[in-house]
């Protein structure tokens, strides 16, 4: 049997909550939290800082559960896994020439389209994608 690769979601808050939240907090706040986030990616000294917020801002704007994944392997133990992750330097190319304002117009586009009740669900697959945007990271 080979190792399996489980992917694992803590339980969180119950639905109503979480479209409460979004409409009375989660909103405006996670548009100052994006460009809170997204000017300190453009800072060599913030870009830990500000990569870690936007990897959490679905759970800022929903309170949805942050994933992880894990691998069990054939003698019953359990791990993390990353996934491999392209070369830094081509992460790098990529952010200093187009990662850094090509962020800033897809943030401001997922926000747009959590306003209208028709765009959430792609603003919220955008949310999730800022990470690839701004670094080609893989998640």
């Amino acid at each position: 049997m080979a190792a399996q690769t489980v992917y694992q979601t803590e339980r969180g808050v119950h639905l109503v909550l979480r479209i409460l939240y979004f409409f009375f907090f989660g909103l405006w706040f996670s548009a100052i939290w994006a460009s809170i986030a997204w000017v300190l990616s453009v800072t060599i000294i913030g870009l830990p800082l500000g990569l870690w917020m936007l990897n959490r801002l679905p759970q800022v704007t929903t309170l949805r559960p942050q994933r992880s994944s894990l691998v069990v392997a054939e003698n019953g133990s359990i791990y993390h896994t990353d996934v491999k992750q392209r070369p830094f330097l081509i992460r790098a190319i990529w952010f200093l020439l187009v990662g850094w304002w090509f962020s800033a117009l897809w943030l401001a586009a997922a926000w747009a389209l959590c306003t209208v009740i028709i765009g959430m669900p792609i603003g919220f697959l955008m949310f999730d994608r800022v990470p690839a945007v701004i670094t080609l990271a893989r998640s």
